[in-house]
This record gives C-alpha cells, structure tokens and sequence, in this order.
C-alpha cells in the first residue's frame, strides 16, 4: 500500500475518540453536525477542546504537499442511461452528500465519477481518477479485492459497505443486527410463521449478510423460509415487481410476510401486490432496508430499518483522512442501525415510526 504523507504530531478522530472514550463513528457525528446524545457530544467536544483538535481547514494547514481532493467512484446500473432514472441513487445521493459536507470541513475537495460494472478498462479509468486525489473511496462492488490492492499502491482507500482488505479500511452498517431485529418483531409481535427474503444483488456483501442472518433467524424461530433463485432480486423496484408477478403467475401461495434486501425492493414488491390485489399487510407483510426519504410516504408507509447512510459518507471520508494524514485507520468500521416500526408490517398506525435500536448478537437492551 502507498505511504500516506503524514504530518508529525497530526491529531485524528481516533485521538479524539481515545479521549473521549466513544467511537470514531460517535466521533464523526458530532463534528459533522449529524445528531448525537447531549452526553456523547458534551464527551466529544471536550476532548476536542483538550487536544486542541482543529476539524476546520486542517487539511490546508497541514498539506504538505497533498493535493486536498478526494476521488469518490460509485457504480450505476448499466441498463440505466439516465441518472435520474437510477433507483439506486436515492441510496448513494445521501451516502455522497455526507461525503461531501465532511470533506469541505477539511478543505477538501471531492472529484466523484460513475462507473458502469461492465465498462471497458474500468481499472484504468478509476487510477486516472486517483491519479488526481490524496485518496480514494470505493462504493462496493467497483474494484475485486486484487484491484483494490493494485489501487491502494498509489492511495489509501476506504470501501463503502464492502469488505475491508489487506491493503484498504471498510465502513459498513451492522446489516445482521438490522434484520435480526426486524425477523424477531415479524415472528414475535406479529406470529408470521412463513417469511421470504428478497435478495438484492448476489454479489453484494450487504446482501450476503442480510440473507444470512435472514435465513439464520428465521430458521431459528421455527419460520418457513422461502429464499432461492424464485427469490433473486436486483435492488431495484422493477425487478422486485417482476418477481413477484412471476411467483402469482405461476400460482405459488405468497408468504406471510417479505423481507426485502433494501427499500426499492420494497418498494416495487408493493406495488406489484398492490396491482394484483393482494393487501398490504392485511394478507401479505412487506418490509425494507435503509430507511431512503420516501419509505415514509408510501402507502402503507414502510417498515424498514434504518442506515444512518448519510453517517456513512462522512465517517468514510474522515477514516480516509485519517489514514491520509497520519497512517491511521480502523479497518472495519461499523455503524449501529435502527428498526424503524410503521404500518407495511402489520402495525397499527402511529403519529410516527417506532424505533428500536438493533443490537449485535449476544448483546442485551
């Protein structure tokens, strides 16, 4: 990996987070103005004073030769010709605004690029960009991990909801915890017995891990679990909206309840049941993953559970920094997520969600 220039005696968040004894992710809230408890903020900004920890202009100050931009490269549909046609930037949008706003803090500036996963000489393309940057961070699924490694020979990189290598850091949300969390309240508060997971991408890591513990789960409780190739998602609305017409066409009874891989999943599984009347929830549940602007809004509005994805881009960019400025970095950093309870499940309505915090196995409320 490439020797980050660093600025002796350079502070970090991981020093502000050592003294004030929370997480960098606690840590990155509070300096980028994202919400925090009174006690975690009065702990952060204390230590802040302490060290005397400058988040504003800091990078100017301690350039050095470094060239103040970040390059940002996410991946768009193929099939999509126009951006604002891409479901998926409902979700990367807010993740890259909160890249941004962290970055300015610091007096960086962000050079970001869409890339199609089948483009020509992707590699290539994504080292001219990082040709031009101090660091690079990566939405998942841009690089393999071998690409990754030839990349990170010429700058530090960070993944987003990937999967953190020898040569990059990773910042992800605890998806296991989520849909734990989300399976017991199917099971336990509502005694849904046969439950199917939506799958997004195969190849996603997010996927990967809300299936396993979908399928963990939910086996435990003694559910029916339906989940397979008749199940196979895209994370988009239309292909969710295709699945389920193709499980009525071909006269399969629906489970009680659909777990789905991310909200435009949800998203389109509703509509299409919406269409064939089937009622949501009264005959079928459906629930999502990420909490986008408009799960709110639907009709019903959505179960889902919460990412804090703009959390995500800023705490990114300041473990790039970090890395950047003084060879530091966690190499997994994972960010808590929340139940948001509305009425897609089952529940009856309320003024607003419910939320549940999702806690990590083994650990107690």
């Amino acid at each position: 990996m490439a020797e980050p220039k660093k600025a002796k005696g350079t502070l970090t968040i991981y020093d502000v987070a050592t003294r004030a004894g929370v997480s960098i992710a606690s840590v990155s809230r509070v300096l980028n103005g994202l919400g925090s408890s009174p006690e975690t903020r009065e702990r952060v900004l204390l230590a802040v004073r302490e060290l005397s920890f400058v988040p504003d202009g800091a990078a100017r100050a301690l350039s050095n030769g470094l060239k103040e931009v970040v390059g940002v490269v996410f991946r768009r549909g193929d099939e999509v010709p126009f951006a604002d046609e891409d479901e998926s930037l409902l979700f990367i949008d807010v993740i890259n605004r909160g890249i941004e706003v962290a970055a300015q803090r610091r007096g960086f500036d962000v050079l970001m690029s869409s890339v199609g996963v089948h483009e020509e000489n992707l590699g290539s393309r994504i080292a001219a960009i990082a040709g031009k940057a101090d660091g690079m961070i990566l939405h998942d699924r841009i690089l393999s991990a071998a690409g990754i490694a030839r990349l990170a020979d010429s700058v530090p990189i960070v993944t987003l909801a990937g999967t953190p290598t020898a040569s990059s850091l990773n910042v992800r949300c605890d998806n296991a915890s989520g849909i734990r969390a989300l399976v017991r309240h199917l099971v336990d508060d509502h005694g849904y017995r046969s439950l199917a997971y939506l799958s997004g991408h195969s190849d996603s890591p997010d996927n990967k891990a809300r299936a396993r513990a979908f399928e963990t789960e939910a086996a435990a409780a003694g559910a029916d679990v339906r989940t397979g190739p008749a199940w196979q998602g895209n994370y988009s609305a239309e292909g969710a909206a295709q699945d389920i017409m193709s499980q009525l066409d071909a006269g399969r009874a629906l489970p009680r309840a659909i777990v789905c891989a991310n909200d435009q999943t949800a998203l389109g599984a509703m509509h299409a049941l919406a269409r064939r009347g089937v009622k949501v929830p009264g005959e079928v549940a459906v629930t999502g993953f990420d909490d986008v602007p408009v799960a709110r809004h639907l009709h019903p509005p959505l179960t889902t559970v919460h990412q804090p994805i703009r959390e995500m881009g800023a705490t990114a960019f300041e473990v790039l920094w970090s890395r950047i400025s003084a060879e530091g970095g966690e190499p997994d950093v994972v960010l808590p997520v929340r139940l948001m309870i509305r009425e897609s499940c089952g529940c009856a309505h309320r003024p607003t969600a419910t939320t549940i915090s999702a806690l990590p196995a083994g650990e107690e409320a």
